[in-house]
């Protein structure tokens, strides 16, 4: 079921601020002595970033084997063999692609029919390389929202470096030009999104305290064409401790209707249908709550139980009513689905006639089509879909057909995107495209396996090895894991890691712990806050799991995580240092004392806590690596990395952790990217640049010696 408002809770995170501390005004008393490193464009800061990226670069990048590896990863990244992933807009297939010619990316449709062949013609739309020579500038392609149902104007969002911030610039999709005196935001966090032709709704930065604590945006605006920004007509104002206010229209013919959303914290939001007067009427569902609203039916994916017309609903279901009877005041729902000990529901997508929901078993995706009838709602599972591997689906177009891309990938087996239909009896679906292999699978094999924590929880884990792994401990073997933010690592193909990691002879594990979705929302909110260790105790019985079994050992045995993934691996670090041989901690989070007033960090309170609360800063500094850090400790090699032009998650946490350890005189290194934005590379040579940097760190500090 897709979320009407372009910003909901869950993608808040997506979007960043403007580079440098939160808070300008800000005045704390400095008692770090590496805090003048949160100076994100400092000079002085950025001579420090360069002096410290030479000391990485002459260690991990100077070899031969290192050039090959990122000649090897920038063949893949670039690789014009990739499936080009489309969405259909009216008759058109639309992609965004960048490979060696196209380094930033080119914006390009093609047709159905043109699609079907191995190497469709492209109708280009916006050459992002071109237009960056012709300004100066150095664009990253943020995607592209265009007007229903003719789809002829479109708002494109550009960002300088890959910076979360961005402007959004008009697009004539016919003339294939920008439009001249049409809508432009400036560069900021937020959005334009369209209501008609010449109205949208613009929630952006519209000067002194038009943003909220967390740097998003508080206000959202009804803006005409051809009037000043700043004559825009407020259509609702959130307070300043909120966590982003958006609104959106919903173009589906025959159910035109405009929404408000207040996210006050990730997982808590309030939805309010706008009525033709600019009246608000709130959706009267939990806070918590996920809100989608489809043609005559709302939907909620329940985070906590409900009580409601006098039933209980279980946390983690899916219910569904008649939206116009739900706003009358009518409780009488549909349960499309409810969860066991062992599933959730991993996603759902309406087509025409159907919803389609996807569900975890054990983190292994099953899919089943309901279609709604005077009898109730029917339920079959999605036939001819593979029963192997991570499964997705998505409706082609909903408004029209029955259609869904269906996509089908793990660990070892290349990504197939597959043309299918929800409708009963359809025929089974066409495979439209499959990525070629870009490495070397045939010598491993993939396996599930369950670690038990330190409070007996059962912890899957997947584990791809060479099929013949001498169990000696002697494996070099790389673990991943996130554990944050209801987010769920399922199996996928990456030949990156595949090329740089698996083809040497590695192993690789990864974690499905506590904070993550794997099992609904009780295996995320079981590791909120207090309880955020538990996520820990969780990645560590991985680890010893492995160590168990004779997979591997300390010695051999490396982590690797970003952003809330960088937190649990500088936990690990600091907390179970005897657990590893090398740990790769990528764009995270690391001051716990102040990530809140840093960038974007006061939106995750919800997760981890208010650390300006003493009872909250309690629990807080016992998972905060920056604090755990003992200078008198042992600590495995360590390799930081992180990105000048991240305003989501300030590279101050790296600059200042790496600080604190090389005066230590710890076995640490450091490297920070200019560019890049959250994702760490602005570009497919960047990317593998800083992936050969971390594999070769990896296999130097844990192969056989």
């Amino acid at each position: 079921m897709t979320k009407l408002i372009p910003v909901s809770a869950a993608l808040a995170l997506a979007i960043g601020l403007s580079v440098g501390p939160a808070h300008a005004n800000e005045e704390v008393a400095v008692t770090d002595p590496n805090q003048w490193l949160e100076g994100v464009e400092d000079p002085k800061a950025l001579e420090w970033v360069k002096a410290q990226n030479a000391k990485a670069e002459a260690e991990l990048a100077s070899t031969p084997e290192f050039k090959r590896l990122e000649a090897d990863l920038l063949a893949i990244y670039d690789s014009d063999d990739k499936i080009p992933g489309v969405y259909k807009q009216g008759e058109w297939y639309y992609n965004f692609w960048r490979d060696k010619q196209n380094p930033r990316g080119l914006w390009r449709r093609t047709t159905l029919d043109e699609y079907r062949k191995p190497k469709p013609q492209w109708d280009v739309l916006i050459d992002l390389d071109a237009l960056n020579k012709a300004e100066g500038e150095n664009w990253v392609w943020h995607g592209a929202n265009c007007l229903r149902p003719d789809y002829a104007r479109c708002l494109v969002a550009l960002s300088r470096g890959g910076a979360d911030a961005d402007v959004t610039r008009e697009f004539d999709l016919a003339a294939k030009s920008w439009v001249e005196d049409g809508f432009f935001r400036d560069e900021a966090k937020g959005a334009l999104s369209w209501i008609d032709r010449d109205t949208v709704y613009v929630y952006t930065d519209f000067g002194e305290g038009s943003l909220t604590s967390s740097g998003y945006p508080r206000i959202v605006k009804e803006w005409k064409r051809g009037t000043p920004l700043a004559s825009a007509a407020v259509v609702y104002e959130g307070k300043p401790d909120d966590m982003y206010i958006a609104a959106g229209h919903d173009h589906t013919p025959g159910f035109e209707r405009d929404f408000v959303s207040r996210t006050l914290a990730f997982y808590n939001d309030e939805l309010y249908l706008r009525n033709a007067d600019g009246s608000l009427a709130k959706i009267d569902a939990p806070n918590s709550a996920n809100k989608s609203v489809q043609r005559e039916w709302i939907g909620l994916e329940l985070r906590e139980p409900w009580t409601t017309g006098g039933k209980t609903y279980a946390a983690g279901s899916l219910l569904v009513a008649k939206f116009d009877d739900f706003m009358a005041g009518k409780r009488d729902f549909e349960v499309l689905f409810e969860p066991t000990d062992t599933t959730s529901l991993a996603g759902s997508s309406w087509t025409k006639n159907h919803l389609v929901i996807n569900v975890l078993d054990d983190v292994k995706n099953r899919l089943f089509v309901l279609t709604p009838g005077a009898d109730g709602w029917a339920r079959r599972p999605l036939e001819g879909v593979p029963e192997f591997g991570t499964i997705g689906a998505g409706a082609v177009d909903s408004d029209e057909s029955d259609a869904l891309w269906l996509t089908v990938t793990d660990y070892l087996t290349p990504t197939t995107l597959m043309l299918g239909d929800a409708g009963e009896g359809a025929n089974q679906p066409e495979t439209l495209k499959t990525q070629p292999s870009f490495f070397d699978a045939s010598k491993h094999v993939v396996e599930q396996h369950f670690a038990t924590s330190k409070d007996g929880t059962r912890v899957p884990y997947f584990l791809v090895r060479p099929k013949d792994l001498a169990y000696d401990g002697g494996n070099p073997t790389l673990l991943y894991g996130y554990g944050g933010f209801e987010i769920s690592l399922t199996p996928g193909y990456s030949g990156g890691v595949g090329k740089g990691w698996l083809e040497k002879g590695g192993t690789y594990a990864v974690a499905n712990i506590r904070g993550g979705g794997e099992y609904g929302p009780r295996w995320h909110q079981a590791a909120l806050k207090a309880n955020r260790h538990k996520a820990y105790e969780d990645f560590a019985a991985v680890a010893q799991d492995l160590v168990a079994r004779k997979v591997t050992s300390p010695a051999h045995l490396g982590i690797r995580g970003g952003s809330n993934g960088g937190l649990l691996t500088g936990n690990m670090l600091t907390q179970y240092p005897e657990l590893f041989g090398a740990v790769v901690i990528q764009v995270p989070l690391l001051d716990m004392q102040r990530y809140n007033k840093l960038l974007a960090g006061a939106s995750w309170m919800a997760e981890y806590g208010d650390p300006d609360k003493p009872e909250e800063w309690e629990f807080i500094k016992t998972f905060s690596p920056y604090h755990l850090f003992d200078p008198a400790k042992d600590y495995p090699a360590t390799i930081l990395l992180t990105s000048t032009r991240d305003d989501r998650v300030h590279p101050g946490h790296a600059r200042k952790m790496f600080a604190k350890m090389s005066e230590a005189g710890k076995d640490v290194r450091y490297y920070e990217n200019i560019e890049g934005g959250h994702g760490g590379a602005a570009d497919n040579r960047q990317a593998a640049h800083m992936d050969a940097l971390y594999l070769t760190f990896l296999w130097q500090q844990l192969a056989r010696k």
